[in-house]
């Protein structure tokens, strides 16, 4: 492939980690993270147990609730607010949202900070941590949405039971999912400039029910059995950079 592969078609943060994703026009991306990406966690109130919708099914519901981020205007720290379904948005962490979301979910839960450098100075209640080490990036694109389309006709491929970061619009290439077979290249979008390290495995939160679409076994089955269980890849940074809507993908030549 030569020239330009696609465009960037949607940008996503998730502020806290397994709730609803933040859909945004531009997103701004550091050496190790999106800004705003995964700064809190949600946990049973009980003992702490960090949110699992891929292994629990107590946490299914977990992903209809809505999050975003804003940055307070004399500090710039950021002020996360949270919506179970059918509620108002509510300040996290807090006890009110607290309320919100354990009603919703139907035990106790509490959204956390995760570790102090993601807590607000104000902040004095519990933290959690993070139960896993993210790579910077995540990208898919629709070229790889399609042939798992192609593979489970009856299925909803949505961006959301993937959770990237950037999803990049390029036409199908056919019997393939083309960014598995990407490891090792470097890309450029607008200004920013990857490596693309490993290829996403995914888990059992790709099959839950989210707003639009019902559970679906047979995505994550067609993933196991024609993708050697993966979608989409991570990638590190090498340039950081700001990117928005309409940015084009470029392979960059091999160092």
């Amino acid at each position: 492939m030569t020239g330009e592969l696609g465009t960037v078609s949607q940008l996503w943060r998730y502020p806290a980690s397994s709730l609803a994703g933040e859909r945004l026009d531009v997103i701004t991306v550091g050496l190790r993270t999106v800004d705003g990406d995964r700064l809190f966690g949600l946990v049973d109130a009980a003992d702490g147990e960090i949110a699992r919708p891929d292994r629990e099914a107590r946490w299914h519901k977990v992903p209809l609730i809505r999050t975003r981020l804003s940055k307070a205007p004399t500090s710039k720290e950021w002020r996360l607010e949270v919506a179970v379904p059918g509620g108002g948005w509510l300040p996290a962490p807090d006890p009110e949202s607290d309320r919100a979301v354990s009603a919703f979910l139907g035990f106790d839960a509490s959204i956390r900070p995760f570790g102090a450098q993601n807590a607000a100075p104000s902040y004095a209640g519990p933290r959690t941590e993070a139960r896993y080490a993210k790579a910077p990036i995540h990208l898919l694109t629709t070229a790889s949405l399609a042939r798992l389309k192609a593979l489970h006709p009856e299925g909803t491929p949505d961006p959301r039971r993937f959770r990237p970061n950037i999803v990049i619009d390029m036409a199908p290439v056919e019997g393939s999912f083309p960014e598995t077979e990407w490891i090792g290249r470097k890309l450029a979008i607008g200004d920013l400039e990857l490596t693309v390290s490993e290829p996403c495995r995914r888990c059992g939160f790709t099959v839950i029910a989210q707003d639009g679409f019902d559970a679906d076994p047979g995505i994550l089955r067609n993933l196991v059995r024609h993708n050697a269980h993966n979608l989409g890849v991570y990638c590190t940074v090498d340039r950081p950079a700001r990117i928005e809507i309409g940015a084009p993908m470029r392979f960059l030549p091999d160092s």
